[in-house]
């Protein structure tokens, strides 16, 4: 995927948020994000979306100071669904005229635009999902856009540390975890190391993976977001289940 499918994907998946909470009940409690609304959620994921828009819009070339930014929250809870859209479409304003290869500061590896339009998606498509499951909804995700999901997950978990400390944590000895998708050829190997852990530039490395999770790529997403139960009947695990444990107890986003 490249940057106009995430802008053009932002825009679709804020347009299914709205739809599933804009008859609901707001104050219905969301599992998946303990001590959280709908409300929370909903305002959440459009102030996320008006910061990255608003660091995107002034191009920022040094980590922000502040997530401050003026948000116009609606006066009534069920104005929310609609300040999501909005929220939506003043980031498809910026999309529309920013080069996605401009550089900026981004806290992750790829220092450009694009980096926060991607982001941005993820962000929104994860909180999607969030809604919909506490609707008692399932939800249905792309296979292309929840592998390209996947892959931005694992590029930059490893430099989530400052928002994210347990995945400093994330070491050991030269051992190796790879995430199979049972629905598509994609396929990822990490690396954990004493130094650290990091996605390998090629996941077809020779070798046994020391664990190995395999699951429809839709699945696997959501799984590590810790939004699914690698013990379901989704996954299947292979391998070494130390290095599992010690993976899903620290790569927490």
């Amino acid at each position: 995927m490249n940057p106009a499918d995430h802008g053009a994907a932002v825009a679709a998946e804020t347009a299914r948020f709205a739809a599933a909470v804009k008859a609901a009940d707001l104050s219905t409690p969301v599992p998946s994000c303990p001590g959280w609304t709908l409300t929370d959620l909903t305002r959440h994921t459009g102030h996320v979306q008006r910061w990255f828009t608003d660091l995107l819009r002034r191009r920022i070339q040094q980590p922000p100071t502040s997530r401050e930014v003026d948000l116009r929250l609606p006066e009534q809870p069920d104005g929310y669904p609609d300040w999501l859209a909005e929220s939506a479409a003043q980031a498809a304003e910026v999309f529309a005229v920013i080069d996605p290869d401009a550089p900026m500061w981004a806290w992750g590896p790829d220092q450009h635009a694009r980096f926060w339009i991607r982001r941005m998606l993820f962000e929104t498509l994860v909180h999607r999902a969030d809604a919909e499951l506490a609707l008692g909804l399932t939800p249905h995700i792309d296979r292309t856009l929840a592998a390209d999901g996947i892959d931005e997950f694992l590029t930059n978990l490893p430099f989530a540390s400052p928002f994210a400390p347990l995945t400093a944590e994330l070491r050991g000895p030269d051992q190796s975890i790879r995430f199979s998708c049972t629905d598509s050829d994609d396929d990822w190997l990490i690396h954990v190391r004493p130094d650290g852990f990091a996605l390998a530039t090629d996941s077809t490395e020779a070798g046994t993976a020391d664990a190995t999770v395999q699951g429809a790529a839709a699945d696997l997403l959501l799984l590590l977001y810790g939004r699914f139960d690698r013990t379901s009947g989704a996954f299947h695990l292979q391998g070494d289940a130390d290095l599992l444990t010690h993976w899903f107890t620290h790569s927490a986003f």
